[in-house]
C-alpha cells in the first residue's frame, strides 16, 4: 500500500485542478512527499511547463537547491536551461480538458448551446482547467463581413502568449468542415480584431473526439495557430487519464510531424 499512496495523494490534489493533468503525471513519479509538495508549489507559482517540471525532477533540482550554498546560481541556471521549454504554445493548453464540473452526463445528448451555457455558468473553473494565462473576453463574438454574420463561441486572451484565443465547441468528433471554419475565424480575427502588439490569434476546436487523421492530413498539420483538444465531462480514473493523455499527445505529435 505504501508504494501507491503518493498516487492517491496526487490524484486528490489533481481533482482541485491547480495544475494541468500532465503535471500531476510527472509529480506521481516523485516518492519523497516533501520534494513532491515543493515541486507542485513551485510549478504553480512559477507557471512551469510540463517539460520544465519533467526536467527539474529528472535533474534533482529540489535536492541540489536545498544543498547549495548559492541558491541563486542554481536557480539562474535552471531558468536559462528551461527558457525554451516555457514558450511552447502546446504547454498552455490542457488536453484532455477534464470538465466534470459542468454537470453534463457522459454519453448524454446535449447541444453545443447547452455546453457553452454550462461553461459560462462555471467560467472560473473552466478557465482554471483550460490552462495558464487565460482571461475571458466574449461569448458568441459577432464578426460582420460581406459574406455575412459570424459568431465565435468563446474568445479568451492569453496574457502570457499575448494573443487572442478562439474556441469553437463541438459535441462530436472533429470534421474537415470544423477545421475550415476555425481557420476562417482565426484569419478574420487577425485581420479585423487583432491590434498592434498582439501575437497571431490561436484557434482551438474543443470537441468530444479528436482525430489523428485530421492532425495528419488537414490544415491542422504543422499549423502554429490551429489546434484540436478533447473534453471529458467526467473525472477519469488514473488509468483512463494516463491513456487519454498519451492518445492526445500522439495527436499533437501527428500535427507537428514533418
Amino acid at each position: 500500500m505504501a508504494a501507491v499512496r503518493p498516487q492517491f495523494e496526487i490524484l486528490a490534489s489533481a481533482s482541485q485542478k491547480l495544475l494541468p493533468w500532465t503535471h500531476y503525471r510527472e509529480l506521481i513519479r516523485v516518492e519523497d512527499a516533501e520534494a513532491r509538495s515543493w515541486y507542485e508549489q513551485e510549478a504553480l507559482r512559477e507557471m512551469w511547463s510540463t517539460r520544465t517540471l519533467h526536467r527539474n525532477i529528472s535533474s534533482q533540482y529540489y535536492y541540489r537547491l536545498m544543498k547549495s550554498g548559492n541558491k541563486e546560481k542554481v536557480t539562474d541556471e535552471m531558468h536559462r536551461l528551461t527558457q525554451s521549454m516555457q514558450q511552447d504554445k502546446l504547454e498552455f493548453m490542457k488536453n484532455p480538458v477534464v470538465a466534470e464540473f459542468l454537470g453534463l452526463q457522459p454519453n448524454a445528448d446535449f447541444t453545443e448551446t447547452e455546453l457553452e451555457g454550462s461553461i459560462i455558468s462555471h467560467l472560473q473553473s473552466f478557465i482554471m482547467e483550460l490552462g495558464k494565462g487565460f482571461a475571458f473576453v466574449a461569448r458568441q463574438k459577432h464578426i460582420r463581413t460581406d459574406m455575412g454574420d459570424f459568431y465565435i463561441d468563446l474568445v479568451f486572451y492569453n496574457y502570457i502568449l499575448k494573443c487572442f484565443f478562439l474556441i469553437d465547441l463541438k459535441t462530436q468528433q472533429i470534421t474537415h468542415q470544423d477545421v475550415g471554419q476555425m481557420d476562417m475565424y482565426v484569419r478574420m480575427y487577425d485581420q479585423l480584431m487583432r491590434t498592434e502588439g498582439n501575437n497571431p490569434t490561436i484557434g482551438l476546436l474543443l470537441c468530444s473526439e479528436t482525430s489523428e487523421d485530421m492532425a495528419r492530413y488537414s490544415i491542422l498539420h504543422d499549423s502554429e495557430q490551429l489546434f484540436q483538444a478533447k473534453y471529458l465531462t467526467y473525472l477519469p480514473t488514473e488509468e483512463q487519464l494516463r491513456q487519454e493523455i498519451e492518445l492526445q499527445k500522439q495527436v499533437f505529435l501527428e500535427q507537428r510531424s514533418k
